[in-house]
């Protein structure tokens, strides 16, 4: 069939590209499946370097290191020692920006494909790290190689290690490792089909999470949260919004007609951060904010299941980790790197170039 023909899938609705081993989102069922187990499972009972681990698999021709921790460690310790020659990436206002600028001038190594994926997923943490401190006035952290991801990122933002804290990031970065065939991890495959490197690929993948339709909501959550302050405001402020036609935060997913699982995971992340001491209000006011919104979106839109999707919680748990709003979006990138990286060795294996074909609208010769 020819172009002119073939039927148009806008956004590529339904269209299956790609077959992987790294994640499977059922919309229908609520349900995300990374690497062979369920997000639930996943989230407070792996880490993010085991996660890393079974995300990687593309990469096991090159056997992966016997400690995926220790061999972050030591490349984070690397990616440090690249801040000087960053120039003014570091300078950006916005985060995403920064990142976007900063990893560009990652090398890539001349140890293969797994060697240059530890040096961007530690470049992400250490780059997202340094920002962070010199928006603030302050000198970049430099790495503990004995810590964790999670906990040393925590540390190059805030200057402290608290292990509570870091365990709660850890369960965000594992949650949001990989997602199917998204918008930033369809892009970081799109680029290492044409046979470019691994750094060209995620620069692509950062630039895609940076819009406000995929990566940017977590923030504008915490500025709703913040303005309905008490949970017995919710249904009315909810109202306004919806009135003078805005979008509720945080609410509707482009897969799911039910709740996000995510959701769930980050908010028991919330609640286990509680359990050891770390209480937050905005928990209580978020869970009544979601029932009154689901309520109003329900009655509104009755033949459209809007609920509450992962960046609904996500402002909830990096606010209590310590991250401001800020940083949101670049703490996202820290945990999906881990998935584009996986994408992208899966993709190499295929050798396949991802063209898919147009439809012709303008106007004919004569």
């Amino acid at each position: 069939m020819g172009t002119t023909q073939a039927a148009v899938q806008a956004g590529l609705e339904g269209v299956v590209v790609a077959e992987t081993r790294l994640s499977e989102v059922d919309g229908e069922q609520g349900r995300l499946i990374i690497a062979g187990s369920e997000v639930e499972s996943l989230a407070g009972s792996s880490s993010f370097e085991e996660v890393c681990s079974r995300l990687w698999a593309p990469y096991a021709k090159a056997p992966l290191p016997s400690s995926l921790q220790a061999a972050l460690g030591e490349a984070r310790v690397r990616a440090f020692g690249w801040l000087e020659g960053l120039g003014n990436a570091l300078s950006a206002e916005d985060g995403m920006d920064a990142l976007r600028s900063s990893v560009a001038h990652v090398p890539v190594q001349t140890g293969g494909e797994l060697e240059t994926a530890l040096s961007l997923t530690a470049a992400a943490a250490v780059f997202t790290g340094a920002w962070a401190r010199r928006r603030r006035g302050l000198s970049p952290v430099r790495p503990d190689p004995k810590l964790s991801h999670s906990a040393d990122l925590l540390r190059m933002v805030t200057g402290e290690f608290q292990p509570e804290r870091a365990a709660g990031l850890d369960a965000y970065l594992v949650t949001v490792s990989d997602h199917g065939l998204n918008a930033s991890t369809f892009t970081a495959r799109v680029i290492a089909s044409t046979g470019s490197d691994a750094v060209s690929a995620v620069v692509g993948a950062i630039g895609a999470l940076k819009g406000p339709l995929h990566g940017g909501a977590p923030g504008p959550v915490l500025d709703m949260l913040d303005a309905i302050a008490r949970p017995e405001q919710a249904a009315s402020w909810l109202e306004a919004e919806l009135k003078a036609g805005r979008r509720i935060m945080g609410m509707g997913h482009r897969i799911y007609r039910v709740r996000d699982p995510r959701a769930a995971v980050l908010e028991r992340a919330i609640e286990r951060l509680e359990r050891g001491g770390l209480r937050t209000e905005r928990l209580a006011l978020a869970r009544a904010v979601e029932r009154a919104a689901e309520e109003l979106l329900r009655q509104r839109y009755p033949d459209r299941p809007l609920r509450a999707n992962v960046e609904f919680y996500t402002a909830v748990l990096l606010d209590a980790v310590g991250l401001d709003r800020t940083m949101f979006s670049p703490a996202f990138a820290c945990g999906r790197v881990a998935g584009w990286l996986g994408h992208i060795a899966e993709q190499r294996e295929t050798g396949k170039l991802i063209r898919p074909a147009s439809r012709y609208v303008g106007p004919m010769p004569g």
